[in-house]
């Protein structure tokens, strides 16, 4: 994934580019690797952590809710990031 407000669509100078190896790999599959291997995984995960990110931007999701609920949950919709990163 190419960010076009990183210098547009050619990956050139200043662009950002995403590349996520698991993004067609189900959540269930991945926890089936990381037992299998027997990968240590953050503590965080089995208090209702599901998705972790930065201290300020992350809280335990409540059974029902979609993993991402405990992501960038402060007031504004539509902020997505904290600041940490700018």
């Amino acid at each position: 994934q190419v960010d076009p407000a990183f210098e547009g669509l050619d990956g050139g100078p200043g662009s950002l580019v995403k590349w996520n190896p698991l993004s067609n790999v189900s959540g269930t599959a991945v926890w089936s690797f990381l037992r299998t291997m027997d990968v240590p995984v953050n503590a965080l995960h089995f208090k209702g952590y599901v998705s972790i990110g930065c201290e300020p931007c992350t809280r335990a999701v409540l059974p029902g809710q979609h993993e991402r609920e405990g992501r960038w949950w402060w007031e504004d919709a539509k902020a997505k990031e904290c600041g940490l990163h700018k």
